[in-house]
């Protein structure tokens, strides 16, 4: 979130098998000299695909490795490894693979919709400070960097710790640390080469060589610096991970980390779940009355800028369209973050006659898309008002119906009896209770039954104790329809019955 408005939102399948930076031993089942492409089967049910492009000119290297690393005769350093001559820019693919070959790729786009996953033989490993590369010697330096003195510092102190026949990419992250904080993250690195080099040993086609971080600990890795002032985990688990993930990359900033114990969903309390609904589906809402249509076809996005009842009379049309469209603008940015949309987006801004609007509406795209770490181009607008954005797109975009299914029937228009509900809790808590012996039971409702339960003198939840013995906390979920509930243990986990 910036400035309590949520901008990204990241969602991991943890039985998603495909992340981008997996890396896999493939075989080569289909090369294409039309496509200068090559189709490798790496366990996915769509052969992946690799163009020439994503070969990388080390390719050569990398094959002699991999083929030395199944073999058992090639060592996790490469300080004695003779490179191979590099591959040509206009080469064909056909004479580099060939069918059955075997081949070390790593994941470069998830698989989406119809299409099997994209893949890259230029091995890249990053960590929190640099990328390494393999079987080249270059250094570079992020751009982001604009410090001469620095930059020079950083290429000095990396060339004295750089293992041979790797090269090295610095991230911006780097800027002003020590050579120790450098040193610990290419060792931390180069063990995960050598992990590499391990599990290639007698390996077969198909078989995942490397897992990427997990997708918490990689957007931080990614994203976190001097501006995040709040870390907030409803997971004890996942808490005590990033506590010590942070303790590794920047102990000083623990204190950021928190896990979070109220009595409500953590998205309810920072107002996320209202955004989402908000945010999502094909109608935006914007704070002037004004919404944007966003819908998906097969090839592109296209987002409709609709002014909506926002008419003044002090204003010209021109003036009305302007405001409209540079508040469309932002919201437009902030969704292609939010929504992680790819390819091409087609935005159909209201008319504006004059050119220095146009080009108004032009740069303020590109202002507010400067936090988009995503590769983008933007395009002025026509004269039809109409403007191109092409996106970078490395996984499926997160789609969530807001549309919701009536929570009491669940869409079959009937429910259960409500004057049921009662006691069939009661006959769950008597067998939880006197047959089971559970102790310390927490019941979960909609806040409506909660306060049925709680009302009165004596309550229900008075009189379930004098029946029991046992006090029965009683909390609610706005998540819940009218007749559901669940019951917790002690751990909050829920009582299978």
């Amino acid at each position: 979130m910036e400035n309590k408005q949520l901008v990204e939102l990241h969602h991991e399948n943890v039985n998603n098998k495909f992340t981008v930076g997996d890396l896999f031993v493939g075989k080569v089942k289909k090369v294409i000299p039309s496509l200068n492409a090559a189709f490798i089967d790496v366990g996915y049910q769509k052969d992946a695909f690799l163009h020439y492009t994503d070969l990388g000119p080390q390719v050569r290297s990398l094959i002699k490795f991999t083929n030395r690393s199944i073999k058992g005769d090639q060592p996790s350093t490469l300080k004695n490894f003779k490179l191979e001559a590099d591959i040509i820019k206009t080469g064909k693919i056909n004479e580099v693979l060939s069918q059955k070959q075997l081949l070390l790729v790593q994941i470069l786009k998830e698989p989406i919709s119809n299409k099997g996953p994209r893949l890259s033989s230029e091995i890249n490993l990053a960590g929190r400070y640099m990328v390494i590369s393999p079987f080249n010697n270059v250094i570079s330096i992020s751009k982001k960097i604009t410090s001469l003195q620095e930059r020079k510092r950083l290429l000095r102190l990396v060339e004295s710790i750089k293992p041979p026949n790797f090269s090295v990419i610095i991230r911006t992250a780097a800027e002003g640390k020590k050579v120790s904080d450098l040193h610990e993250d290419l060792t931390f690195l180069t063990k995960k080469w050598a992990e590499i080099t391990h599990n290639l040993k007698d390996c077969k086609s198909t078989v995942k060589i490397l897992s990427e971080m997990d997708r918490t600990s990689s957007i931080l890795r990614d994203l976190m610096n001097d501006t995040f002032n709040n870390i907030i985990v409803n997971d004890k688990y996942i808490y005590a991970d990033i506590k010590s993930y942070i303790n590794k990359i920047a102990p000083e900033r623990q204190k950021i980390v928190s896990l979070y114990k109220n009595k409500y969903p953590v998205f309810d309390q920072y107002g996320i779940t209202k955004q989402i609904k908000a945010s999502f589906g094909n109608t935006v809402s914007m704070n002037s009355g004004a919404y944007l249509i966003i819908e998906h076809t097969e090839a592109a996005h296209i987002i409709d800028v609709n002014s909506g009842h926002k008419v003044s009379k002090d204003e010209n049309q021109e003036d009305t369209a302007l405001k409209v469209n540079l508040e469309a603008a932002e919201e437009i940015a902030r969704q292609l973050r939010l929504r992680d949309l790819g390819g091409i987006v087609v935005i159909d801004f209201i008319d504006l006659k004059r050119v220095e609007n146009r080009k108004q509406i032009f740069e303020a795209m590109k202002k507010f898309m400067r936090s988009d770490r995503a590769k983008h181009t933007i395009l002025p607008l026509s004269k039809f008002c109409l403007m191109q954005i092409t996106r970078q797109r490395v996984r499926p975009e997160i789609n969530i119906v807001t549309a919701e299914t009536c929570p009491t029937c669940s869409g079959t228009g009937k429910i259960r009896p409500a004057i049921l509900l009662i006691d069939e809790i009661e006959k769950t808590l008597h067998f939880l209770l006197k047959e089971q012996n559970q102790k310390n039971i927490r019941l979960v409702v909609h806040p409506y039954t909660e306060a049925y339960l709680k009302r009165g003198l004596p309550s229900l939840q008075m009189k379930w104790f004098l029946t029991f013995k046992h006090w029965i906390k009683i909390k609610s979920n706005t998540d819940y329809h009218m007749t559901e509930y669940h019951l917790l243990d002690e751990n909050d986990d829920e009582i299978s019955l």
